[in-house]
């Protein structure tokens, strides 16, 4: 596999995301980008747990309906979800229907507001992993990009101790790339050198 590939608009893109329009869209557009909303965290929080054992493009289809079923990724009112809403959201053919990953999301939504009182917000408490800046990497190929970190299994570790399930070390690797803590495109690709200049 490349690691940069030109599609018909001629930028040459991270080969990961082929040429689903949904796909390119979300990788110029937000794959990398640093992310200091507490929603958007939680969002992706949600996403990147109901993705474990399945593609990424696959959530993204879904990420609409993931919106609906859980309140607008609103932490408040997720953690408040119980037995009624459990047996609503398996019932919801526009999400992936997994009572394990449906509870986990919502225990984490309640393990979520503990840490945003702790730490006056959950953006300070997980930027604080990478020094408060993004992780730049310079990576030339595809290949070279891990899976894991020492970062992220140091996360991986606090998020456990403090309550959150499937948030093993490789989904909060892929969590510290979709928001932004690691800048992991490729230096081929053009959104390398745009996220580079803003960091």
């Amino acid at each position: 596999m490349p690691a940069a590939r030109r599609t018909d608009t001629a930028k040459p893109r991270c080969a990961w995301c082929g040429t689903d329009p949904l796909y390119v869209r979300y990788h110029d557009r937000e794959w990398g980008v640093p992310v200091h909303d507490e929603r958007r965290h939680f969002e992706f929080l949600i996403l990147e747990g109901a993705q474990a054992g399945l593609s990424w493009i696959t959530i993204l289809r879904k990420r609409e309906n993931y919106r609906e079923a859980f309140a607008g990724f609103d932490p408040e009112l997720v953690a408040r979800f119980g037995k009624r809403e459990v047996a609503r959201l398996l019932k919801n053919p526009g999400i992936v229907r997994n009572r394990l990953k449906i509870e986990s999301a919502i225990k984490n939504a309640r393990a979520f507001l503990e840490v945003q009182d702790e730490f006056d917000g959950f953006d300070k408490y997980v930027w604080r992993f990478v020094g408060g800046k993004p992780i730049r990497n310079r990576w030339t190929g595809m290949k070279q990009i891990p899976a894991r970190t020492a970062e992220s299994d140091a996360l991986s570790k606090d998020l456990k101790k403090r309550g959150f399930s499937f948030v093993g070390s490789t989904i909060i690797y892929a969590h510290m790339q979709a928001v932004g803590m690691v800048n992991d495109h490729v230096t081929g690709c053009f959104r390398y050198r745009e996220l580079a200049r803003k960091s």
